[in-house]
């Protein structure tokens, strides 16, 4: 019997492969777990169109990452910190107030995660930031931090 898995099936396959198991493994095993389905003419035609909106989904994100990363180039995000007695500020500069401040003057909501500073900022000045923005698409953004 040929079944379309709907999950990773250990010693089988991968959700989505179409398979051809023995009836009895189908029927006892696969249908009533609902790991697979009956590969019929509509259930695969169903699964094609999924697979297919799924890409495009995919390609949107993708597209929506790149736009992102090229609006990012051209920002410098100012962050100001409050001194401590030797000039420096107080602690380091985080991703989270990397991420507020991006998203107070721009408007460009990320998550902190995303934000990926090459070294713990601690100093004043103009740094370059790495973010990555997911669907291997990553950007650089300046960051200036300047004295309260």
């Amino acid at each position: 019997m040929k079944v379309i898995l709907q999950q990773d099936v250990k010693g089988q396959g991968k959700k989505g492969e179409l398979k051809e198991v023995s009836d009895g493994y189908a029927r006892n095993y696969l249908l009533p777990r609902k790991l697979a389905i009956i590969a019929t003419a509509d259930n695969l035609n169903t699964f094609k169109l999924q697979e297919k909106a799924k890409a495009a989904q995919l390609e949107k994100e993708k597209e929506r990452a790149r736009e992102i990363a090229s609006q990012l180039k051209d920002m410098c995000v100012k962050i100001s910190a409050k001194a401590g007695g030797s000039g420096k500020p107080f602690g380091a500069v985080t991703s989270k107030e990397i991420a507020d401040a991006l998203s107070a003057q721009y408007g460009i909501e990320l998550e902190k995660n995303r934000i990926l500073p090459a070294e713990p900022i601690k100093t004043y000045g103009t740094y370059e930031v790495k973010v990555k923005l997911g669907h291997e698409v990553s950007g650089m953004l300046k960051v200036q931090v300047a004295e309260e």
